[in-house]
């Protein structure tokens, strides 16, 4: 399941989603406001993109192959969750 805001509706992005296995789930606000509207789930994604920036080669795009590229933010993201554990334990 992908979070996801009201630019990404319609059947085309619904499709190409679905071809992938992504279910996507559009975050609206409930009352119609101008300017940045913070929207419950976004901080989510924007935590994760913060904290893969903490690593330099995820902040570019360094590799030629997309599969190394993936690699690297698992690797980023399991040493997060290894920091995090050791936290909760101590």
């Amino acid at each position: 399941m992908a979070y996801v805001d009201q630019g990404y509706t319609g059947p085309t992005v619904a499709e190409a989603a679905q071809n992938h296995g992504i279910r996507l789930e559009v975050d609206k606000h409930p009352m119609a406001k101008r300017g940045f509207v913070l929207l419950p789930c976004r901080w989510v994604v924007e935590r994760s993109f913060t904290w893969a920036a903490r690593f330099r080669r995820l902040v570019r795009e360094y590799e030629r192959l997309d599969s190394t590229h993936k690699g690297f933010h698992y690797v980023a993201f399991a040493c997060l969750m290894v920091a995090n554990l050791f936290k909760q334990l101590s």
